[in-house]
């Protein structure tokens, strides 16, 4: 597969922030905890595309990271995590940014898996939880989900980045992501600004929310539409911090449907971070809500895995 070209998940291994950002970071974090909001998709989908310049990976579009940097200012990024990024070389400031701006190589493991296991989203109601691009969100949708959501921990991310790459890849509504062996590299991107020729039918089965985990649970539970349990919950990289293990199973619990099935791309370890796959599958066994198996391993570059993750005694 070639995606050493185009393919921006070319860190394998997040970089932290350094330690003074990381000093703000906690005490930003003691004092308040990231609110949930629902963003709504613009109504001028044109003006929302206007300024993107859009790059191409296994098909799929995805807003150009670089491009975002040089113009992502002032209002575009109130939370200012484009600039802390930047100026910090890091991926992660624990609390302030979560790294959602860039695509990580899981990602495209459960793309993979996807379509070896022929996973069939025909009519489901899916999350795709810690977003950042929403590309197996989007691989949802082409899947004809019924429908989808999508969290990330940054409003920035929503906004700039998960919204246009919905709305850029609303375009072939209904194609389903080849499988591994028919993808082809990727013909040279556009550098044109991307017009919007989104179909609004796509959109209306997709909601949007930032915010912290425990946050978007009690929005999306409480909230004047309440939505149903989801199906199916994506994630990938997700688990790299093991202090956000106990926020993020106590979501996994309140969100997922009874027989519902949860997929998450992980490395086996966060070199720097100190989280990974068996750490958490001890945490979860602990808690003794979930059962889990790991049903791919990857062993090319650091050890990665997919683990599939369902209630005790569900269907």
């Amino acid at each position: 597969k070639n995606r050493e070209s185009s393919d921006p998940a070319a860190d394998s291994s997040p970089k932290l922030a350094p330690a003074e950002h990381q000093d703000e970071a906690a005490s930003k974090k003691n004092l308040c905890v990231k609110a949930a909001k629902e963003h709504n998709i613009p109504k001028d989908l044109n003006k929302l595309m206007e300024n993107k310049v859009m790059d191409t990976v296994l098909d799929l579009s995805y807003v150009k990271l670089s491009v975002v940097e040089m113009t992502c200012l002032g209002d575009a990024d109130s939370e200012g995590i484009v600039s802390k990024s930047v100026s910090s070389h890091s991926d992660l400031i624990p609390g302030v940014y979560e790294g959602g701006l860039k695509i990580w190589e899981c990602t495209f493991d459960l793309m993979d898996y996807f379509a070896e296991a022929e996973i069939d989203f025909t009519n489901k109601t899916v999350l795709d939880l810690g977003c950042g691009a929403g590309l197996l969100g989007i691989v949802a949708l082409r899947g004809e989900a019924a429908r989808v959501h999508f969290q990330d921990y940054n409003s920035t991310v929503i906004d700039e980045i998960t919204v246009p790459n919905v709305v850029a890849n609303c375009t072939r509504e209904g194609r389903r992501v080849g499988s591994g062996k028919d993808r082809k590299a990727s013909k040279p991107p556009s550098k044109r600004p991307k017009k919007a020729e989104g179909s609004p039918d796509v959109l209306s089965r997709c909601r949007f929310f930032s915010g912290e985990w425990s946050q978007v649970s009690q929005l999306l539970l409480n909230s004047n539409k309440p939505c149903s349990k989801y199906d199916v919950i994506l994630t990938s990289e997700t688990i790299y911090n093991p202090d956000y293990y106990s926020a993020l199973h106590d979501t996994l619990a309140q969100l997922l449907d009874r027989n519902g099935r949860v997929y998450l791309a992980s490395k086996v370890h966060y070199f720097g971070v100190g989280g990974g796959v068996y750490l958490f599958e001890k945490f979860i066994e602990e808690k003794n809500v979930f059962t889990t198996s790991i049903v791919k391993k990857i062993d090319q570059g650091l050890q990665r895995c997919i683990m599939e993750i369902a209630f005790k005694n569900s269907g």
